[in-house]
């Protein structure tokens, strides 16, 4: 049995397609905090049951028989996240957990700059006394490429803060890789890269966005004062804009450069390139 944690929201969910196509839905569980939102995943044999971080109890119910438990790290910036993840680690070693697996990130060791590193060393430390076998995939910057890049196809400009190299991937080739380990024989302890191949910059998307369009594609540094102001005028809360802004410096001072070639071992394939994915934003 395996279980899954946050497999209602993009990356979780996708993970359990993935792990549909390869093993039978009757070894796969969820926890989840609202069971109805599940409910296709019941439908095709999959164990759903109810478990958030907050409710200890429920957690060790959703995980019971789980030889692997995949822990999809939160992000409420105004939560206890260490906490929570404390909760969900005890949780399933209380269950007898024989591997739990965490969604970490890209650059989490000490002197990050980006805030929610200290959420991701702090959680990787408690796996790493837990007793327990367990994995932290540090994934790569995986979110959409229109949210990174903001309003540029309206504009003509990339106009974000001061940044550095990145290899940003794509979400759907994380899940995929995940699946693969949970369902796979091989087996990875401690912390794993998962990242695609190749390091851009705002640079090199605004040359990319010019090669697809025909356009010409500005790319503007933005004060990161002004940045953070102009995303809460844009309606994003003030604390998120902040945390946002750090990921920016870590990217400048290099925290989030190095591509690892993992990801393309384990899917035995090229992952999508950024420019596949700006393409395919785009419709070109």
């Amino acid at each position: 049995m395996i279980v899954v944690t946050g497999a209602t929201g993009g990356l979780g969910g996708a993970i359990v397609e993935h792990l549909l196509k390869r093993i039978p839905a009757d070894r796969i569980g969820v926890s989840v905090r609202d069971t109805a939102k599940a409910q296709h995943f019941a439908d095709r044999g999959v164990r759903v049951r109810q478990g958030s971080y907050e409710d200890p109890a429920a957690l060790r119910d959703s995980f019971a028989g789980a030889e692997q438990v995949l822990l999809i790290s939160g992000n409420d910036p105004a939560a206890d996240m260490v906490g929570l993840h404390r909760n969900a680690v005890e949780a399933a070693v209380a269950a007898g957990a024989g591997r739990i697996l965490y969604t970490s990130q890209q650059g989490a060791v000490p002197g990050n700059p980006y805030r929610p590193s200290d959420i991701h060393i702090a959680t990787e430390a408690i796996l790493g006394d837990s007793g327990v076998a367990w994995t932290a995939l540090r994934n790569g910057a995986y979110g959409p490429l229109d949210h990174l890049l903001g309003p540029w196809q309206r504009t003509g400009v990339i106009a974000q803060p001061e940044d550095g190299p990145v290899p940003y991937t794509d979400r759907d080739d994380i899940a995929e890789a995940t699946a693969i380990i949970l369902a796979g024989d091989r087996s990875f302890d401690g912390p794993v890269t998962l990242t695609a191949p190749t390091a851009l910059t705002f640079d090199d998307f605004a040359k990319i966005a010019c090669d697809l369009t025909g356009r010409t594609v500005e790319r503007v540094v933005v004060n990161g004062k002004r940045w953070v102001a102009d995303q809460v005028a844009a309606g994003v809360p003030e604390q998120v804009a902040r945390h946002l802004l750090t990921w920016h410096q870590a990217a400048r001072a290099g925290w989030f450069a190095e591509a690892d070639p993992l990801l393309a071992e384990l899917l035995g394939r090229a992952p999508r390139t950024a420019e596949d994915r700006l393409a395919a934003e785009i419709g070109v």
